[in-house]
């Protein structure tokens, strides 16, 4: 596995695959370093805590803030390294060969995946790094003991993200045998999940829960209650709630109820704890380990089964 592991790297160190996605995340950082320089002055006061996680949630009046750009680009950089494992290595006849090797089959999958793994995290943790240090120098706040532990969380998470985004592609690209059809099955359920099933979850729960104007509480919690849980389908939703949770804690949960109550209140949540904020996005995070297990556990599975002569 170590071998085809160091072989899957070298290749995707020297693709023009790597580079293209490299820039594309590397334009994210300076977009969101731009929008920090324009609008940070703005949310930050003389009582603000947690300053330097602003960086990565600030946004601004045409721009979205860095973390949204992260969320967008983690699912096309893991689709991008997935889609075509296995079914590529097929169409060019190399897997034949490969597997005609004394090497385990299993170590050939493992490999693949394991070697994608590291790149996408390799990103994820530059282009972090390059965002905090530019936006240090530019707030001039370092960061607490606190906010360094959060960033290491929410780069945790977000390769965990990206894994399963990453494994989604490996499922299709074993169990289809043309690259293109493997891709345009990825992105299909990225879009899907990415942007029409917060539309079908609002419209589902405006025809079972509906509210207006007049509507009580206790009705209003309901619709959102509904909402929330439905739109939890999603993992990119689970992904959006636990970097919320892990860089804003001045919003004190993630709960649409608790959110809406405390609106109705006319009272902020306190600031989360960092305990409390890691056994908040526990859930989310579970999920998303299992969803990209379950992906990954499939495919492994067909790939094992698959007859070596008809490869």
């Amino acid at each position: 596995m170590y071998a085809v592991f160091r072989k899957e790297l070298a290749d995707h160190f020297s693709s023009r695959r790597f580079m293209i996605l490299f820039g594309l995340v590397f334009l994210s950082a300076m977009l969101a370093i731009y929008v920090a320089i324009q609008t940070i002055r703005g949310v930050v006061g003389p009582t603000s805590e947690f300053i330097f996680l602003k960086i990565f949630t600030t946004q601004g009046e045409n721009l979205p803030s860095f973390l949204f750009f992260l969320s967008l680009f983690i699912p096309i950089i893991g689709i991008a390294l997935g889609f075509d494992a296995v079914n590529n290595e097929r169409s060019t006849g190399n897997l034949s060969r490969l597997i005609s090797q004394p090497i385990y089959r299993d170590a050939v999958i493992n490999g693949k995946f394991l070697a994608g793994v590291t790149i996408l995290g390799m990103m994820i943790v530059s282009v972090v790094l390059i965002v905090g240090g530019l936006g240090l120098r530019i707030v001039g706040v370092p960061p607490t003991g606190e906010e360094v532990v959060r960033l290491l969380a929410f780069v945790a998470v977000s390769i965990v993200y990206g894994g399963f985004w990453m494994a989604l592609g490996v499922l299709f690209s074993v169990f289809f045998r043309r690259t293109a059809t493997s891709m345009l099955a990825s992105v299909a359920v990225w879009i899907f999940f990415f942007f029409f099933l917060g539309v079908i979850a609002g419209a589902v729960t405006n025809a079972v829960a509906p509210v207006d104007a007049n509507s009580t509480i206790e009705a209003v919690v309901s619709n959102a209650t509904l909402e929330g849980s439905l739109s939890r389908i999603s993992p990119c939703t689970l992904y959006g709630e636990a970097t919320v949770a892990l860089l804003t804690p001045e919003l004190g949960s993630v709960n649409p109820t608790l959110m809406v109550l405390s609106s109705y209140s006319g009272r902020m949540a306190n600031p989360l704890p960092l305990t409390d904020s890691l056994i908040l996005i526990w859930p989310q995070v579970v999920t998303i380990i299992a969803l990209g297990a379950i992906c990954f556990g499939v495919s492994y599975i067909r790939f094992m089964r698959e007859e070596i002569r008809s490869i």
